[in-house]
């Protein structure tokens, strides 16, 4: 059997569950804890520091035998994502035989794979995320190859395009790489209204487009679509908005560095089809590939006649604002010498 499925607030691990752990700094978290209140995330001076939980579960139920279980989880980011940086993360699995093996994929993307000999009726998979992001930060960079390289600009299964595709991006291209984008980015959201349960993991941006509705996951793959049929490099973004929900799914254009960039080179901008516009601090990114099917959250196989039926639970919560952020670390710096 095969198990794909898109992305709470797991509880302390039992005592027989397996735990892979790993903090990335000295000091977890610096900065106040903001309680139940939710800042506003748009009006904070640049090199604001936000602190950021994301909490998930994943319990799968096997009506029933299973065994030889092989998992793969893409649910916990890359230490460093431009502005975005990882302080500590956790993997549980409820099973005391599971195997837990890491790796990474080409795009920098972190991926978990679980391995169970024998499956019990229900297992559970708990993900506890700690990072920062700053305000203001450096986008993501690449390198000048990816300018011209074929992985961000082949079109793929999910972001072939089809005439209609291919009209619309030569309609709405100019010599602006970050217009044209934006461009892309608002026909996408007036033409492929959101409406879930009117795709699922295969529908394509031709079919999500002719259908003139999807989820975000299809809106992404047809700005995608937009973009290399139009010579644009881009990538799809599996990710998160604050709150709860679930998983959330963008796009990143990559293109020179612009005038408000810290560093020339070559960068991915971030936007959102979804809500028709770029992502900022209420984004979490947790993967990047070139579709869906490069960062699918969870999926996997295993032996037996035995259905497995998945229950998804998150939270992203912001757990603390430091106004001051980077900017007082570097002129404390600067006083020093």
């Amino acid at each position: 059997m095969t198990e794909t499925s898109p992305a709470g607030s797991p509880p302390a691990p039992a005592a027989s569950a397996v735990v892979v752990a790993s903090t990335h700094a000295r000091h977890v978290s610096e900065i106040t804890d903001v309680g139940d209140g939710v800042p506003d995330l748009l009006t904070l001076p640049a090199g604001a520091r936000v602190s950021y939980r994301i909490t998930q579960r994943f319990r799968y139920v096997y009506d029933g035998p299973a065994s030889d279980l092989v998992h793969r989880l893409v649910v916990v980011p890359p230490r460093r994502h431009g502005d975005q940086t990882v302080r500590a993360d956790r993997l549980t699995v409820s099973a005391p035989g599971a195997r837990v093996g890491w790796g990474r994929g080409a795009d920098g993307t972190r991926v978990a794979t679980v391995r169970l000999a024998e499956v019990p009726s229900q297992l559970d998979l708990d993900v506890d995320v700690r990072l920062d992001r700053v305000r203001g930060g450096a986008r993501p960079w690449l390198r000048a190859t990816a300018l011209t390289g074929r992985r961000l600009l082949a079109p793929t299964v999910l972001t072939a395009p089809d005439a209609a595709l291919s009209a619309a991006a030569r309609a709405l291209a100019t010599g602006d790489p970050m217009l044209t984008a934006r461009r892309f980015c608002g026909w996408v959201h007036s033409h492929v209204r959101y409406e879930p349960g009117s795709t699922d993991v295969t529908t394509t941006a031709a079919q999500a487009l002719a259908g003139g509705a999807g989820v975000c996951q299809d809106q992404a793959h047809v700005m995608l679509a937009l973009c290399r049929a139009a010579g644009m490099p881009a990538r799809y973004v599996s990710g998160h908005l604050v709150g709860d929900g679930p998983s959330h799914a963008w796009v990143e254009v990559i293109m020179l560095a612009g005038a408000g960039d810290r560093e020339p080179g070559v960068v991915a901008v971030a936007f959102d089809p979804c809500h028709d516009r770029l992502a900022d601090l209420r984004y979490v990114t947790v993967a990047v590939g070139r579709d869906y099917a490069d960062v699918a959250p969870t999926s996997g196989v295993y032996r037996g006649l035995g259905r497995g039926t998945l229950h998804a639970e998150q939270r992203v919560a912001v757990v603390g604002v430091d106004a001051l952020g980077d900017r007082a670390a570097r002129e404390a710096s600067a006083h020093s010498l």
